[in-house]
């Protein structure tokens, strides 16, 4: 090992005796070289010198080297975000906030919480060690302090830009934090028509009595046109006579000391809509008319639902309501008589109602007259003829001598068939002991007072041009016997 070290200092050696030519002929008329030796001491102090000469070399290269490397630049992190009071009792005081934003190449290494008295200007520390999470409670508080609170988030760069409360914390104890009960009925949009009242009731709780405050789309209220009224319980946020530039975002805030809670409402006041821009005649065809519009400028603040077309005759000057509820912008009018003239007319609609006017159609819709002629449709004439049929045939009867009898049947046919009675295969004619009856297809023969000859076959026959049917039926004719025993007495 001592045999390396010693070309290494030579080397540097041959190269400083190399560059010290000039600074040789100051000790030159120096006696012999005896005296060499006598200046030794001071030759050892080169020997630091020529080492520092090696070394330099070498850190060029280091700082060469590091200027190449790529190492995190040491930068703080942003500052800590919405800082906020989430616990205050008579001695101690909780806190929470949110990530920085930024945090950069060297990370984060923690959170420093300070705070300082009202009305002086020393921060103190609030823990010797650096807080890593995002809440921390400061203990052993005085009661009645009104305290500024801020955080710093610590890392390689250094500190961060501080984030500190809005307000100072009063350190005591909350008997009830402060909390808004919004009504179901407020959670949506509260609409209201134009010269209607609001009278809004908003409950909340807190205790001591909480601050109330009130901005509409973050500015604040009015006094003219809206009133607030105010009680240990509630708020209430009173219009007397609403109007459309009432609408907007109502906020409403309760604080006790450092603590809050916030409600929105939506207020919205409506009321009915302008009419449509323009209405226009685009095109008329047989009995219809085709209509166009544009939508009305003034929606009454809230969509518009419909629409509603109206026609009127010339003649009359009546108007009718032809589509109602209408969502489109084009509709066509269908149904017109012939030989009218018709204007038309839209009206707007939204959920408060339709338009007090409406927008008219400048041209007017002719409906022409066509010649027309009427052919009504030939349909074959239906043949109705039928040969005769006998719908109800003739019974067998049996009468007795000397008392009418009746023989019935009926019979249809077309055109009317003629009827004929036989008896035994004769033509019964105008005899007057038969009375022969038809009457729409019933036919009847009575025999009058009949006798033991009447009996036999009757037949009744029709006939017409589709041809001919026979019934027939056999009648008995009873004598009335006497029994003897009655001949005596």
């Amino acid at each position: 090992m001592p045999s390396k070290p010693a070309p290494i200092k030579k080397s540097p050696a041959k190269k400083a005796a190399d560059k010290a030519p000039e600074p040789a002929p100051e000790p030159a008329p120096a006696p012999p070289a005896e005296a060499a030796p006598a200046h030794e001491p001071e030759a050892a102090p080169a020997a630091p010198a020529e080492y520092t000469a090696a070394a330099g070399p070498a850190d060029a290269a280091a700082t060469e080297e590091g200027a190449n490397s790529t190492t995190p630049t040491e930068v703080p992190t942003s500052a800590p975000l919405d800082i906020t009071v989430e616990d205050v009792n008579d001695t101690s005081l909780t806190i929470e906030w949110k990530t920085p934003e930024t945090i950069g190449d060297c990370g984060l290494d923690g959170y420093t919480i300070e705070y300082r008295k009202d009305g002086t200007t020393d921060w103190v520390a609030a823990q010797e060690q650096l807080t890593p999470g995002n809440r921390c409670c400061i203990k052993n508080l005085t009661t009645g302090d009104l305290l500024h609170v801020r955080v710093v988030a610590v890392n390689a760069g250094g500190r961060s830009e501080p984030c500190t409360l809005a307000q100072p914390v009063n350190i005591r104890e909350i008997g009830d934090r402060p909390r808004i009960r919004l009504p179901r009925a407020l959670r949506s949009r509260y609409v209201k028509q134009v010269g209607e009242q609001v009278n809004v009731v908003i409950p909340f709780l807190g205790k001591p009595k909480p601050e109330v405050s009130w901005l509409k789309d973050g500015q604040p209220l009015d006094t003219k046109r809206v009133n607030i009224r105010n009680s240990d319980k509630d708020s209430i946020l009173f219009i007397r006579t609403a109007e459309r530039e009432d609408s907007g975002v109502y906020e409403m805030t309760v604080k006790v000391d450092s603590f809050e809670d916030k409600a929105n409402i939506t207020l919205q006041i409506v009321e009915r809509p302008g009419c449509p821009t323009s209405v226009k005649l685009v095109d008329t065809w047989g009995f219809n008319a085709a209509l166009e519009w544009t939508p009305p400028k003034d929606n009454g603040n809230t969509e518009i639902t419909g629409y509603t077309i109206q026609k009127a005759d010339k003649k009359t000057g009546v108007w009718f309501s032809v589509l109602e509820h209408y969502h489109r912008l084009t509709a066509t009018v269908t149904d017109l008589i012939m030989g009218n003239s018709y204007s038309f007319r839209v009206f707007a609609e939204n959920k408060v109602g339709i338009s007090e006017k409406a927008a008219v159609t400048k041209g007017v819709a002719h409906i022409q007259k066509t010649g027309i002629v009427y052919k009504p449709p030939e349909y074959p004439e239906h043949n109705f003829s039928e040969a005769p049929k006998f719908t109800t045939p003739l019974s067998d009867r049996a009468a007795t001598v000397g008392y009418t009898t009746k023989l019935l049947c009926s019979v249809r046919g077309s055109p009317k068939p003629k009827i004929e009675w036989l008896k035994n295969q004769m033509i019964i004619g105008d005899d007057p002991k038969f009375r022969q009856i038809s009457n729409q297809g019933i036919c009847s023969l009575e025999i009058r007072k009949p006798c033991s000859f009447d009996g036999g076959v009757y037949t009744c026959r029709a006939k017409n041009a589709q041809g001919e049917a026979a019934v027939s039926c056999k009648l008995e004719v009873k004598q009335i016997v006497i029994p003897e025993s009655g001949k005596g007495k």
